[in-house]
């Protein structure tokens, strides 16, 4: 049996700066979406790039309790799905492996998924049977509320045992109603989640937002995913209207890499001085972590953006102010680049990070405190005000990948830096470390499949 990995990992610090082109896994977000639209949709539709990690393959297993037919290739990179132009059949979830409940309800496990249960939960609400989506305790500790109310105003019957607003939720459809309002201030996915329900109903569904959406990039990355689909989305800044109709198979679907996963190599470069050069993301890119670029750019790094690439390289840096509200995931990326800069980093509109995996406002800045830095929580944020370079400490990430994957790039130029629990990057990448030393190879190609 293969070893895992140690409960506390070291990271070595980079002997020179790295000169290399990064091939990575694909996007999270965009695999779940169109992994679930094409179990929806008429026809079969072939996933090239798509991502395996745990939340993937946390999708890939609630489908199949639903029913869904999925057959997966992890060496190919590709997951066929036979649709079933529709919620899947209820008498097909025992075959395919789906839990019984009581009453012959079906039981999912999104595991820590958050996409899974907030896009399953809804999709589950277009049909008659009862469906209860759990998950591990860490997911239970997120929010789901909004969803819930934003699914009794379609007429939905939610029922939460455990308390109002917290997995397990026991959903029983149908929708009754072609209209209802959702609260997306603490996470687009509710909103994401009615969204790809909606051509499942009869006449499609209007979405009132009552809130200012966070990471609005990621409602128009679910549409985008949709339209390839089929579907026919309207989306504006207090309302997006989704027709009915259903989804057809467009036969082959590509998804690229994750612009989430690329902000720890473009941070890399940063912190290190060197070049790394992101293959396959570029301007066209609909993933808003894109962005995360540019942000190093206003600090100092010099940025690179071509049709099918991202090229940054590292130079003097210095804090700015910014707002990563429509890009939170890279919040922890930017603190530790923050930790190398000169002056101030203030990063604002992120008070919702609280809750999710861990608390990165709260995990961050203890995390740069140990490492010797300057940080303080602000309401919707944090600030770095480094004094000197960073040092090397051990990091606790409380079973959050974005957390070790965000200090293990700072220990590339901070020796000593110790990774507790580096195995929880399997959430999203689990070939993140082969990746990251890979970069030790000068102008070696690295790749993260």
């Amino acid at each position: 049996m293969a070893a895992g990995p140690p409960p506390v990992l070291e990271i070595e610090p980079l002997a020179a700066p790295p000169d290399a082109v990064v091939r990575l896994p694909g996007s999270k977000s965009i695999t779940n979406r169109a992994v679930l639209c094409a179990a929806l949709a008429e026809g079969e539709t072939r996933i090239e790039g798509a991502l395996f990690a745990d939340d993937t393959e946390a999708m890939f297993a609630a489908l199949r309790a639903l029913g869904a037919d999925l057959d997966v290739d992890p060496a190919g990179d590709a997951v066929t799905v036979r649709g079933a132009g529709g919620l899947p059949e209820p008498g097909r979830a025992a075959a395919a492996g789906g839990a019984a409940g009581a009453a012959g309800e079906v039981v999912v496990d999104a595991r820590m998924s958050g996409t899974t249960g907030r896009f399953l939960a809804p999709v589950a609400a277009t049909g008659r049977r009862p469906v209860v989506i759990d998950g591990h305790p860490q997911l239970r500790n997120r929010p789901f509320g909004d969803l819930v109310d934003g699914l009794r105003g379609l007429g939905v019957e939610v029922e939460a045992p455990a308390g109002p607003g917290r997995l397990p939720l026991r959903v029983t459809g149908p929708m009754r109603r072609g209209e209802t309002a959702v609260a997306v201030d603490r996470s687009s996915q509710f909103l994401s989640g009615l969204m790809l329900a909606a051509p499942l109903t009869g006449a499609g569904l209007s979405i009132r937002l009552t809130s200012e959406s966070v990471s609005r990039p990621y409602v128009e990355m679910t549409a985008t995913v949709m339209e390839a689909f089929g579907a026919a989305v309207e989306t504006a800044p207090d309302r997006v209207r989704v027709a009915g109709g259903g989804y057809r198979s467009p036969a082959v679907y590509r998804v690229e890499p994750d612009a989430t996963a690329a902000s720890y190599f473009w941070a890399a470069a940063a912190v290190t001085g060197g070049t790394v050069r992101v293959a396959g993301l570029g301007r066209s890119s609909p993933q808003g972590d894109v962005g995360f670029a540019r942000v190093l750019g206003r600090m100092g790094a010099t940025v690179e953006v071509t049709g099918d690439g991202v090229a940054v390289t590292g130079g003097p840096l210095t804090g700015i102010e910014v707002d990563l509200g429509e890009m939170s995931d890279t919040a922890p990326t930017l603190a530790v680049v923050a930790a190398a800069a000169a002056g101030p980093t203030a990063v604002r509109g992120i008070g919702f990070i609280r809750a999710k995996e861990s608390d990165r406002i709260g995990a961050v800045v203890s995390g740069l405190r140990r490492c010797g830095v300057d940080a303080f929580e602000d309401p919707d944020g944090f600030t770095v005000s480094p004094r000197h370079a960073p040092a090397g400490a051990l990091i606790r990430t409380h079973d959050d990948h974005r957390l070790a994957m965000a200090f293990s790039v700072l220990g590339l130029a901070a020796g000593g830096m110790r990774i507790e629990n580096p195995g929880c990057v399997a959430k999203t990448f689990p070939g993140f470390y082969r990746t990251l030393d890979r970069l030790r190879g000068g102008g070696r190609e690295a790749s993260g499949r």
